[in-house]
């Protein structure tokens, strides 16, 4: 199992703490407030799960006026503080011991897009705990990056386009077509490649919280998510990886 990145977890804790001791006239430290708030927001990864209380208020006075007003009870607010900071505390708890996710974290920083960290960030969130939310956020993010790389490439694309024909396009202007291609092994690679995709895309329509249930709704479990999230995240990291060969090399 992955260990804990101690630090990061502190932090976090830290900055929970100081919002319970806001929240709660208990005596509690809260000398932390805006130097926690601060550096933490400037972690991505983070930013991106932190509860929207510590985005929108920037002062403690700020938070006070909001959190007075929303429940009236200490113990409504330590529920909803803990509640709001448990993903982000997740997600730094599992981060040690997991280098795939780390290399697909860094093979991302190549896109400098912020919202594109953030997908990835939600769907390792929600592996565990939200199978279905993480195999949405999965396929959202191939959508996001060949989005991306095609606005980047100049070409345009339907707004309401699938993943399929997202990807489809995309690798026809990387040249990762399989029509593209002669020589059988890279024929046959690329094609398992736009196989998965089009997998992801069919999976989160079956399995994800994307559309509505029926009577027996079929449900993913956490190791359906982590597939299909590792699936998303590798295939998202080589596009990024071709298109930025493709535009430095570019005659």
């Amino acid at each position: 199992m992955p260990g804990p990145l101690p630090e990061l977890v502190l932090k976090l804790d830290e900055l929970q703490q100081a919002y319970i001791a806001l929240s709660t006239n208990d005596g509690g430290d809260t000398s932390c407030f805006e130097d926690r708030r601060r550096e933490l927001l400037g972690i991505t990864d983070i930013a991106a799960l932190l509860p929207e209380f510590v985005h929108r208020y920037r002062t403690p006075a700020q938070y006070w006026q909001f959190i007075k007003r929303k429940f009236p009870s200490y113990a409504e607010r330590r529920d909803f503080i803990w509640s709001g900071f448990q993903p982000a505390l997740d997600f730094a708890e599992r981060q040690r011991g997991t280098p795939a996710d780390r290399s697909v974290k860094d093979g991302l920083d190549s896109l400098e897009a912020t919202h594109v960290h953030e997908l990835w960030a939600k769907a390792l969130a929600r592996r565990s705990d939200d199978p279905e939310g993480a195999i949405t956020a999965a396929r959202t993010l191939l959508e996001s990056v060949c989005k991306l790389i095609l606005d980047e490439a100049g070409e345009t694309y339907a707004d309401d386009a699938e993943l399929p024909k997202l990807y489809s396009q995309t690798a026809k202007r990387l040249s990762l077509a399989p029509s593209q291609h002669t020589e059988q092994v890279f024929k046959q690679i690329l094609g398992a490649c736009q196989t998965i995709v089009e997998g992801v895309g069919a999976v989160r329509n079956r399995l994800s919280d994307a559309h509505g249930k029926g009577k027996k709704p079929v449900r993913p479990s956490p190791r359906h998510a982590e597939l299909v999230v590792n699936l998303a995240g590798t295939m998202s990291v080589f596009l990024a990886a071709t298109w930025i060969h493709v535009r430095d090399h570019a005659v």
